[in-house]
C-alpha cells in the first residue's frame, strides 16, 4: 500500500523530533513534552512541498518567538536518507521542506511497480461494509433520481473496496406493503377493463402505460379466467404474473448501467420468516414502546427522533416503518455486516434519526449504520430543464437514458458532484466530443498517452524501464505538479471513502488529465535528449496507468484510441 505523501510527512516528523532531542541535549530548549504539530502540503509550492507549524505551536511551551524557535529546528536538521533535499524558515516561524529527486523517482515507480493496484489502502482493515442504493419500487421502470443513486452507490462502492473495506452491494426489493396492494389495485382494474364497462380507476393508483402492458399481456395468458373469480385471488394472480417481470427489468436495466448486486434482498422474506413479529417483540423488551389508542408506539423521540413514531396500527397491521428496523437489524445483526450505507433520496432526511433511533433501542451501535442523501437531479438541453424522452414523449427513466446518451457520459456526470448537492445533467454534453466534456476529456488523455507510446515503439525506439534516477531529468513546474499530484491519490481514496463521496475521485482523475495535457504542451517528449525522452515517457505510463485505475474503478471505458 504505497503512499508516499504520507512517507514524506513521517519524514518530516522525524527530522523535526530528531532536531528537537539535540536542541534539548544541548540545553538550547527546555525538556518539555512537544505539543502536537502538523505537517502538510503547502497551497502554494513557492512555500515548499511540506510545510510544518512545530515552531508555532512550541512558543508557549519554549517561551520563545516561533521564528526563533524555527531557526534553532532548523540549524540542527540533518536530511541525510530522507526525502528532502533541503529546508527554510518562513513567515513567523513555518518550517518549509523541498523534496529531493529521490521522492519525485519514488512516486513514478511506485505507480509502474504497483499497476492496477496503486491507490489501494488498507483505511478499511477488511471490515465488512454492506452499501444499499437504489431499491427503486419494482411496481415501475426507474426514474432518474434512480440512475443518479445507481452510479453513486456502486462507484462508492468501488471507492471502498479500493480503501481496504470488504463490500456488498445489495438491492433492497419493496415486495411487500402500501405499495404492492396499489399495484394489484391497478392491475386488477386495469384487467376488469378489458372485459367490462364503467370501471373507473382511482385516483391514487399507478396510471403508468406499463400496468396497461401488464394487464393486455395476462389477459392473453389467461383470458378472462380471473373476472369472475374472489378479488384477492385476481389479484394475487396478476401480482405474480406482473411483478416478477418489473423485477427482472430493473435487474436487466441495472446490468446495462454496468451495475452488478451481491444480493436482491426481498422485503417479503422479512415477513414470512417472522422478522417483523420478532423486531416488534424485541422493541417492547427495550422499553421504548407504549400503547396508545390501540396502536403501538415506539419511543423514537427519547432516542433523537424529532417526534414518537407508530409500530402496529391499531388495526393490528405493522406501519412500514417495521420491516425497514428489521432489514437494518438483519443488515448489522443477522448478517454481522460491521457498517451499512443507505444511498437515500433527498425526501429520506427525517428517515435518518428514526432507523438510529431503533438500532439504539436494539441495542446495535447506531454509528454503524450511515445514510448518504441524495438530492434531485435536473436534466438540461439546450439551456432549458428537459423532461421528456424524445423516443417516446414520456418522462425519462434509466432505461430511456441510456438510449440517449453513453453509459460512460451517465455514470460519470452523476459522479460529478458532491451527493447532496443538486445537480443539472446536460444532455447536451454528455453526447458532445469535445474537452468540454469531462469524461471524453480524460478518455482522451488516456488514449492521447497510448498514441504517444505506439508512435515511440514504431519508430523502433525501446522504451526502457523507469529508474529513480531518471527522476534528476524531470525538473520543470509541469512535470513536478503532475508527480506530485500522482502522489496524492491513495489520500484521495481514503478522502473519499471516509467522506461517501465518490465525487472526489471523479474530480482527482480529471485534474490529472487537465495536469498531463498542460505537461504534454509545455515539454516535449519525442525528439528530446535519449535520457531526458525515457523519463518522460516514464511519467507519461504513470499517468496512464492511473487514469485506467480510476476509469476501471468507476466501470467507465477507458480507450487506447479516439
Amino acid at each position: 500500500m504505497t503512499n508516499l505523501i504520507k512517507s514524506a510527512q513521517d519524514d518530516v516528523k522525524e527530522i523535526i523530533l530528531n532536531a528537537l532531542g539535540q536542541l534539548v541535549a544541548e540545553g538550547e530548549l527546555a525538556n518539555e513534552p512537544i505539543p502536537s504539530f502538523n505537517v502538510e502540503i503547502p497551497a502554494d509550492s513557492k512555500n515548499g512541498d511540506m510545510s510544518t507549524n512545530v515552531a508555532l505551536v512550541c512558543a508557549k511551551t519554549f517561551k520563545s518567538a516561533p521564528r526563533a524557535i524555527a531557526e534553532k529546528i532548523v540549524s540542527k536538521v540533518y536530511l541525510g536518507g530522507s526525502y528532502f533535499e533541503k529546508c527554510e524558515v518562513a513567515g513567523p516561524g513555518f518550517i518549509n521542506f523541498f523534496f529531493s529527486p529521490v521522492w519525485f523517482g519514488d512516486v513514478v515507480g511506485a505507480v509502474l511497480n504497483d499497476k492496477e493496484n496503486y491507490g489501494s489502502t488498507d483505511m478499511g482493515k477488511g471490515k465488512s461494509v454492506l452499501v444499499e442504493f437504489v431499491s427503486a419500487n419494482p411496481t415501475g421502470p426507474m426514474h432518474i433520481g434512480n440512475a443518479r443513486g445507481g452510479a453513486i452507490g456502486d462507484c462508492l462502492s468501488a471507492v471502498l473496496e479500493k480503501a481496504g473495506y470488504n463490500v456488498n452491494r445489495e438491492f433492497y426489493v419493496n415486495d411487500a406493503g402500501n405499495q404492492i396492494e396499489k399495484f394489484k389495485t391497478s392491475l386488477e382494474v386495469r384487467y376488469l377493463q378489458l372485459y367490462k364497462d364503467g370501471i373507473e380507476m382511482p385516483e391514487d393508483a399507478y396510471l403508468g402505460e406499463d400496468i396497461v402492458n401488464h394487464a393486455k399481456n395476462f389477459a392473453e395468458i389467461y383470458g378472462d379466467k380471473y373476472v369472475d373469480c374472489d378479488s384477492e385471488q385476481r389479484r394475487q394472480a396478476l401480482c405474480d404474473y406482473a411483478l416478477p417481470i418489473n423485477i427482472e427489468n430493473l435487474e436487466k436495466d441495472l446490468k446495462k448501467y454496468r451495475i452488478v448486486y451481491d444480493k436482491w434482498f426481498r422485503e417479503s422474506e422479512l415477513h414470512k420468516n417472522g422478522s417483523v413479529d420478532e423486531i416488534i417483540e424485541k422493541l417492547k423488551k427495550s422499553g421504548y414502546t407504549y400503547e396508545q389508542e390501540g396502536a403501538l408506539w415506539f419511543k423514537a423521540s427519547e432516542l433523537g427522533d424529532e417526534k414518537d413514531r407508530v409500530l402496529v396500527r391499531a388495526n393490528g397491521v405493522p406501519t412500514y416503518t417495521v420491516p425497514d428496523i428489521a432489514y437494518h437489524y438483519n443488515k448489522l445483526v443477522t448478517r454481522g455486516f460491521d457498517k451499512a450505507i443507505d444511498i437515500l433520496g433527498a425526501d429520506h432526511h427525517g428517515y435518518i434519526p428514526r432507523m438510529k433511533a431503533a438500532m439504539k433501542a436494539l441495542g446495535v451501535d447506531p454509528n454503524r449504520l450511515d445514510m448518504v442523501i441524495m438530492q434531485m437531479v435536473n436534466l438540461v438541453k439546450d439551456g432549458e430543464k428537459y423532461k421528456l424522452s424524445k423516443r417516446s414523449g414520456k418522462a425519462i427513466t434509466l432505461s430511456t437514458l441510456l438510449d440517449e446518451i453513453p453509459i460512460d457520459a451517465a455514470r460519470f456526470f452523476f459522479n460529478l458532484r458532491e451527493p447532496n448537492s443538486h445537480f443539472d445533467f446536460d444532455l447536451d454534453l454528455a453526447v458532445s466530443q469535445t474537452s468540454k466534456n469531462p469524461v471524453y476529456y480524460v478518455q482522451y488523455a488516456h488514449a492521447r498517452i497510448c498514441s504517444i507510446l505506439k508512435a515511440i515503439e514504431e519508430e523502433g525506439i525501446v522504451i526502457s524501464d523507469f529508474t529513480p534516477n531518471m527522476a534528476n531529468l524531470l525538473v520543470t513546474d509541469e512535470e513536478k505538479e503532475l508527480v506530485k499530484y500522482m502522489a496524492s491519490l491513495p489520500n484521495t481514496i481514503n478522502d473519499s471513502a471516509r467522506t461517501y463521496d465518490p465525487a472526489k475521485v471523479t474530480h482527482y482523475v480529471v485534474e490529472i488529465a487537465t495536469m498531463f495535457h498542460k505537461f504534454y504542451s509545455q515539454c516535449r517528449v519525442k525528439g528530446e535528449d535519449e535520457h531526458l525522452m525515457q523519463a518522460r515517457l516514464g511519467l507519461c505510463k504513470a499517468v496512464k496507468q492511473i487514469i485506467a485505475n480510476i476509469l476501471d474503478m468507476l466501470k467507465i471505458t477507458c480507450p487506447e484510441s479516439m
